[in-house]
C-alpha cells in the first residue's frame, strides 16, 4: 500500500541522517540504497525511529510505497550518479512524479536536468542542503529551487526537517530551476573564505605572535561572544582544545597541512568571474587550498628557496589580538558582501528574483556559516531600498571603517615579516580598490588603446577617444 510521504535514495550517511529527520518529525519515509545492505544497516541505526520508514530492496518496491505524486529525494554523489539514478527512476515513475537532487549539484546541471525531466512530463526540485552530517540529522538550511508546485508539493516535510531560528524554519524557495544550487554554491564559496580567513588569523598568533595552542584557543573562545560570533570559531575552538591521544599534542600539530575540496568552492570562484563580480577573498581561499594541496611542487621550492622566514609581528598583547579581530571581521563582512554581490548578479542574469533577505536569514542556523552578523545582513537586505552591496549598509560600513586602521598594520606587518594571508590580504586589497578615487586603470586604458586601438573616455570630455601615441623616439 502506496504510504510513503516521501523517499530518499542514497544510504551513506547524509542521506540516512536525512532519513531519520524526515522520520523523527512524523512522516513516513520510504528509503533505498542500491547496495541492499546499507538498506538494513540504515533501518537498524534508526531504532525507534524505523517505525517511520519503509525499507525498500528495489525501485519497483521503493515507488509502490510512494504516495501520489511521488517525491524522491537523491543523496546520490554529484554528477554522473545523479543521472544515472534518474535513469533507473524514469520507467518507473508516473508523469507529474518529482525527482529532487539534494546533493552538492553544480547550478547548470540543475538547469538541464530540470529541462529534460520537465519535457518528459515530470518535476525536479535542485535543492542545496547545508549543514554536514548534523544539519542533515537534526535540522540543515535547506536553498529550494525548481518548479514550485513541486516544491508546494515537498514544502511541509523541508520545512519540518529543517533548522530553526528562533522558531523559524531555515527553509526557502529560491527561485525557478537552478537557483536553489546557485545559492548553495556561493554558500559554499562563502564557507571557503570564512574557514581561510580563521585559519590566517590564528596562523597570525602561532606563527606571528609566538603563541601556544592553548592560548590562541583560549582567544577564539573569546571571540565566540563577540561580533565573530559563528558556528565556524566555535568548531575552531573544538580543533584547538582536543588533543591527539597517540603523541599528546594538540591534533592541529600532527593534521597534515593539505585540504581538499569537491568543487563548490571553485564553482563560486569561476561564476563570479563569469559573471564580472569581484570575489578575490573567496578566489583566493580557493587558490590556497589549491597549494595547500600541491604538496610535491610546496616541497620543491621549500627545497630550493629555503623554509618561509616568518618573523615576529610583534608580542601577543590584547591589543595585538585585538587586532587580528578587527582585521578577521573586516575580511569576513568583505567576504559575505562578494558572495551576496555574486548572487544578486546571478539573479539579474538568469531572472531569478533571488530572495537575498531570506537567503540571508535561513543561514542563521543549520548551516556550516551561521554567524550572528547574519541577522543584520537579513536587515540590510530587508531595508527598502536595499543597498546595493552590503558594504554601504552603514552599520556594516562603519565596522569595517573602524577595522581598518588594524587591519592595515596587522596585514602590512604580516606581509613584511613573510606570513601568507591571502585571504584576509585579496579582501583589503579588494575594498582599497573600492574606495581610491582614481585608480591606476588609466595607465591599463592607454595600454590597451597602443595595442589595441580600444579608445577610452577622458574625465574633460565626453565620447570614445584615442590618444597621440609615439614611440618615444625624439
Amino acid at each position: 500500500m502506496a504510504q510513503a510521504d516521501i523517499a530518499v535514495i542514497g544510504l551513506a550517511v547524509m542521506g540516512r541522517n536525512l532519513a531519520m529527520n524526515i522520520a523523527e518529525k512524523g512522516f513516513k519515509v520510504a528509503v533505498y540504497n542500491r547496495s541492499s545492505s546499507r538498506t538494513d544497516e540504515a533501518m537498524a541505526e534508526a531504532g525507534d525511529l524505523a517505525g517511520n520508514m519503509i525499507a525498500c530492496h528495489s525501485i519497483e518496491e521503493l515507488v509502490a510505497a510512494l504516495k501520489p505524486p511521488r517525491a524522491l529525494l537523491l543523496m546520490v554523489k554529484a554528477g554522473e550518479a545523479v543521472d544515472q539514478t534518474v535513469e533507473l527512476l524514469k520507467p518507473h515513475l508516473s508523469k507529474g512524479d518529482i525527482i529532487i537532487d539534494a546533493g552538492n549539484a553544480n547550478y547548470r546541471d540543475s538547469i538541464a536536468r530540470n529541462d529534460a525531466l520537465t519535457a518528459e512530463g515530470f518535476q525536479f526540485l535542485g535543492v542545496g542542503v547545508s549543514g554536514g552530517e548534523e544539519g542533515a540529522r537534526h535540522g540543515p538550511s535547506i536553498m529550494a529551487g525548481g518548479n514550485k508546485d513541486a516544491f508546494a508539493r515537498v514544502e511541509p516535510v523541508l520545512m519540518a526537517i529543517a533548522a530553526r531560528y528562533e522558531g523559524t524554519p531555515c527553509c526557502a524557495y529560491m527561485g525557478p530551476a537552478g537557483a536553489g544550487h546557485f545559492v548553495k554554491t556561493l554558500h559554499n564559496g562563502i564557507e571557503y573564505a570564512d574557514m581561510q580567513m580563521i585559519a590566517e588569523a590564528y596562523g597570525l598568533m602561532r606563527a606571528g605572535l609566538g603563541m601556544s595552542t592553548a592560548a590562541i584557543a583560549d582567544v577564539f573562545e573569546g571571540w565566540t561572544s563577540g561580533p565573530l560570533a559563528s558556528y565556524l570559531i566555535e568548531i575552531t575552538v573544538q580543533a584547538l582544545r582536543t588533543t591527539d591521544p597517540a603523541t599528546g599534542k594538540p591534533i592541529v600539530d600532527v593534521i597534515l597541512d593539505s585540504a581538499g575540496q569537491k568543487g563548490t568552492g571553485r564553482w563560486s570562484a569561476i561564476e563570479a568571474l563569469d559573471l564580472g563580480v569581484p570575489a578575490s577573498a573567496i578566489a583566493a581561499a580557493v587558490e590556497a587550498r589549491g597549494l595547500s594541496s600541491a604538496r610535491a611542487l610546496r616541497q620543491a621550492v621549500n627545497a630550493a628557496l629555503g623554509d618561509a622566514e616568518r618573523g615576529s609581528i610583534g608580542s601577543a598583547t590584547p591589543e595585538a589580538v585585538a587586532d587580528i579581530e578587527k582585521t578577521l571581521l573586516a575580511g569576513k563582512i568583505l567576504a559575505y558582501a562578494q558572495g551576496f554581490d555574486v548572487m544578486a548578479a546571478g539573479s539579474k542574469q538568469f531572472g531569478w528574483d533571488l530572495p537575498l533577505a531570506e537567503i540571508a536569514r535561513i543561514w542563521r542556523a543549520g548551516c556550516i556559516i551561521r554567524s550572528r552578523m547574519l541577522d543584520r545582513m537579513s536587515e540590510a537586505y530587508s531595508a527598502t531600498p536595499a543597498p546595493a552591496s552590503l558594504i554601504l549598509d552603514p552599520d556594516f560600513a562603519g565596522q569595517i571603517k573602524e577595522s581598518l586602521p588594524a587591519a592595515r598594520k596587522t596585514l602590512g606587518h604580516a606581509v613584511a615579516e613573510g606570513h601568507a594571508v591571502p585571504a584576509l590580504t585579496s579582501a583589503l586589497n579588494y575594498l582599497q580598490q573600492l574606495r581610491a578615487s582614481r585608480s591606476t586603470v588609466d595607465l591599463v586604458q592607454a595600454q590597451r588603446d597602443i595595442f589595441g586601438a580600444h579608445g577610452f573616455e577622458r574625465i574633460d570630455q565626453p565620447g570614445a577617444h584615442h590618444g597621440p601615441w609615439h614611440s618615444g623616439a625624439e
